[in-house]
């Protein structure tokens, strides 16, 4: 772990203590698990202490660990991922929190803390049906209004619920069953008996 890392690695942890769930590095980023009751919290305060100075939330993003490891994840299924810049003290941060429901998941909104984190969080309601409360504007902002299901979900089938097409005679959007039927492509290779041969060009 670079002294930069291992800096900030111990300044988190004498600041907030057991509120770190765990700590890791990984791809020259350390990361962070915290709880959900703890999350709005920390953010605040990894934005507000000059001891860390986390001006930017750069990213934030959804994710379904339900088959992550080939199947072999235990524990909670849903997580916000959010990537932290420090313009201070030039450094990054990675802050992963768990919902606790796998049936109705949902997290604090840190849109108070960083405005640009409203459309990350639409984004990650809209494809993986976690919550954010707190959202003053929490909507789809990727699919359609009437979509059903959040497509970025591991059980989400891959030819969808629903197709929807424009009825000329309508005049307007219509919704259908499905019609792709489930198929399995194979590349079928044909090659001349004297590809790649270089007397024959």
């Amino acid at each position: 772990m670079s002294a930069k890392l291992e800096a900030l690695s111990q300044q988190l942890q004498d600041r907030f203590g057991d509120k770190l769930l765990s700590k890791k590095l990984a791809l020259g980023e350390l990361t962070v698990e915290v709880a959900a009751a703890d999350y709005l919290s920390i953010m605040q305060a990894l934005r507000d202490e000059a001891e860390f100075s986390f001006e930017e939330m750069i990213d934030l993003c959804g994710v379904d660990y339900s088959d992550y490891g080939a199947g072999g994840w235990q524990g909670k299924r849903f997580a916000a991922v959010v990537h932290l810049l420090s313009l201070t003290h030039n450094r990054r941060l990675r802050v992963r929190v768990f919902a606790e429901s796998d049936e109705f998941p949902a997290v604090d909104s840190i849109a108070s803390v960083w405005t640009s984190a409203g459309w990350f969080e639409r984004e990650a309601f809209d494809l993986f049906g976690i919550a954010f409360v707190g959202h003053e504007d929490l909507r789809r902002i990727l699919t359609d209004y009437g979509f059903i299901g959040h497509p970025f979900r591991k059980d989400f089938p891959i030819s969808g619920h629903v197709e929807m097409r424009y009825d000329p005679d309508q005049g307007r959007v219509v919704y259908q069953p499905v019609t792709i039927e489930p198929r399995e492509n194979t590349p079928r290779i044909v090659r001349e008996d004297t590809y790649g041969d270089p007397a024959h060009g």
